[in-house]
């Protein structure tokens, strides 16, 4: 795996777990009694961004690393999910039909 492949990684498990963060201990202003004018009472009462960014890198760098491990060992390839067998064979001439 590159270095340019590692940093894509976990920019989308970044933003995957981010979105799974956002709504948790969520209180919205028509919960809190709040409603500023002009906004909808769905809208976040006290939105902390910095603390879910946080959350999220805490859980984002062990699924990231639990990935990388995964494609880094090697024992499962794009081959073994090719149901339909399309794909050349790995080792042999490249056949076409």
């Amino acid at each position: 795996m590159t270095i340019t492949a590692a940093f894509v990684l976990f920019a989308v498990t970044w933003f995957m777990v981010f979105f799974v963060v956002l709504p948790l201990r969520l209180v919205t202003q028509g919960d809190a009694g709040e409603t500023v004018p002009g906004t909808h009472a769905s809208a976040p009462a006290d939105f902390r961004i910095g603390r879910k960014a946080r959350l999220t890198t805490l859980w984002a760098v062990p699924i990231w690393a639990a990935l990388s491990a995964f494609i880094l060992w090697g024992g499962v390839t794009v081959r073994d999910i090719d149901v339909f067998d399309r794909m050349a064979p790995a080792n042999g001439p490249l056949v076409s039909e």
